[in-house]
């Protein structure tokens, strides 16, 4: 997701799309940091793999087409891009010597480092980087990340899905073997940020071949490799002894065991056949901080949870859709679900990025839409209704083996009880089913949608939930929201030279949000995780743990 938006998120996931295998999530991103030690190279690592959670991915093991958070979390394991992020979501250079822009933010200048390979020895440069890019941006070859590729000049022209999948970007120049010119259509001064996305990952010369079967084996260029991936069960990878970059391994692999139930993944941490379990369900909530098995992390992440009305979803479009979405929102108790339901894991939330996002803010204007006021609520939802008459009924998706329910049940029966109407949950049985439909279309539904971005910059939650580049199934956008006004403001932002410069008029585009809410704001999500007693374990800016600094 960014955030990519996991439709997701056990977190995350985004995204959504949400785990992320779309636990909605949002997306993906470079986990990262540098490394504390170099337990790999100097033959102290762990000698038994690390269990970790997750769920199915939602599609093949292709960076470009990673939505969900349980695909990102293995994704960028094998994988290593231009950047990388520290903990903190400091920037630090991986594949990238320097990355240097013109004055105004409309050409970047890529030096990649020498003696970059991918782990079948083929060699990684420039080239490699511009041939991935196109790919990924080609509506032809309909990757689920094209729209971060909006801003590189020659992106429109690519925008035709019976055209030639091999057409490239024409902003892109391989000038050398390391070094690449990007020109940017426009400007975009977050452009150094957002080559740190999952989607930005480069891809050998196999994965154009046959994308398909590339993305059940994918060959890449990160601080793992694939062993094996036996669907609905568990992935299992090892450390390549051809990565050179920031996340050197200090265990000796990681299995990442595929629930489709997080309270099965609960038992087996307290049964010790699980190291490490990111998403505490909400039956273990008021326990696992004091579970002798267990040892407990609760910390802010970056995680925004919401969920998406479709833009053409019956009764909810022009006027009458306006004013049922505010009446949607203002008839949800959030204060109440997010004490007696994720007993104290989560923060009510009052904007559209996260806690840990430069830019955050408690003062929009209009951010009063995302209180509780089931007054308002029903006099809204009465003008709506002599619009036209609403018939039917509200449902709200979510995939059943996302641990989600208990919350989910809590907001539909919030707005039942405010508005007086008929509302139910409405649950598909896995996140890769939730995610298909949420992506085809098919849902007829509201949804639960998670968004984190792959990169801490506010354009990652903002541009790819909500820019009209990434509806139509090329980005976060799955409720195909548009605004002319909106996206006026993002590019405005983009052309500013800095992130400070930058973050009055992305706060000036959430209040747009505000006004039309193509989705329902409902909280951040806390990282609440935990580990069997002899892990040691830490958790990046994204909120998950940062797996090659997993022991035990």
């Amino acid at each position: 997701m960014s955030t990519r938006n996991t439709i997701n998120t056990a977190i995350a996931g985004l995204a959504l799309t949400l785990s992320v295998s779309m636990a909605l999530a949002g997306c993906g991103g470079s986990t990262g940091g540098t490394r504390q030690g170099d337990a790999s190279s100097t033959g102290s690592a762990s000698q038994q793999p690390v269990v970790v959670n997750n769920v199915e991915p939602a599609v093949g093991l292709v960076p470009s087409n990673t939505d969900d958070t349980a695909g990102w979390k293995v994704v960028t394991q094998l994988f290593e891009g231009l950047v990388t992020f520290g903990k903190d979501g400091k920037l630090v250079n991986a594949g990238a010597q320097s990355i240097t822009s013109n004055a105004d933010a409309s050409q970047y200048t890529i030096t990649l480092k020498p003696g970059l390979t991918f782990s079948n020895g083929e060699r990684i440069t420039a080239e490699t980087y511009a041939k991935s890019w196109s790919f990924a941006a080609n509506a032809a070859n309909g990757m689920m990340g094209a729209s971060i590729f909006s801003t590189i000049a020659g992106y429109d022209a690519l925008q035709n899905e019976k055209g030639d999948p091999k057409a490239q970007l024409s902003g892109l120049h391989a000038v050398d073997d390391n070094t690449l010119k990007v020109d940017i259509n426009g400007h975009d001064s977050s452009f150094n940020y957002k080559v740190g996305d999952v989607a930005f990952l480069p891809m050998p010369s196999s994965a154009f071949a046959d994308i398909k079967a590339f993305g059940e084996h994918p060959v890449g260029n990160g601080p793992y490799k694939l062993t094996s991936w036996t669907h609905d069960r568990e992935i299992r990878l090892t450390p390549s002894k051809t990565y050179k970059g920031p996340r050197k391994p200090a265990n000796s692999g990681l299995t990442f065991k595929l629930y489709t139930n997080v309270d099965s993944a609960y038992s087996d941490l307290e049964g010790g056949n699980l190291d490490v379990l990111d998403a505490i369900p909400n039956s273990a909530l008021t326990t696992f901080r004091s579970d002798k098995d267990v040892t407990p992390y609760v910390k802010p992440g970056p995680a925004f949870k919401s969920f998406t009305i479709p833009q053409n979803l019956k009764h909810f479009s022009g006027e009458e859709g306006r004013l049922r979405r505010e009446a949607i929102s203002l008839s949800i108790d959030r204060k109440d679900i997010t004490t007696k339901v994720l007993h104290g894991t989560a923060k009510m939330a009052t904007d559209f990025t996260a806690p840990t996002i430069a830019g955050y803010s408690t003062k929009l204007v209009g951010a009063d839409v995302i209180g509780y006021n089931p007054k308002k609520a029903r006099e809204l939802w009465k003008k709506a209704d002599a619009i036209a008459p609403f018939d039917g009924q509200f449902r709200l998706a979510y995939s059943a083996d996302s641990g989600f329910k208990p919350w989910v049940e809590a907001i539909v029966n919030s707005i039942k009880n405010s508005l007086s109407i008929d509302a139910a949950p409405y649950a598909l049985p896995t996140q890769k089913e939730f995610s298909g439909a949420v992506h085809n279309r098919t849902i007829n539904a509201a949804f639960v949608q998670g968004l984190q971005s792959d990169y801490p910059h506010p354009e990652g939650y903002l541009v790819q939930a909500y820019d009209s580049s990434a509806a139509d199934g090329k980005g976060l956008n799955n409720g195909d929201y548009r605004s002319a006004e909106f996206d006026s403001l993002i590019d405005k932002a983009a052309a500013q030279p800095s992130l400070s410069d930058s973050i009055s008029t992305y706060q000036q585009a959430e209040e747009t949000l505000l006004r039309d809410l193509p989705v329902i704001p409902l909280w951040y999500a806390n990282v609440a995780a935990g580990s069997t007693k002899n892990v040691k374990v830490d958790f990046n800016y994204m909120g998950l743990p940062e797996y090659e600094k997993i022991t035990k």
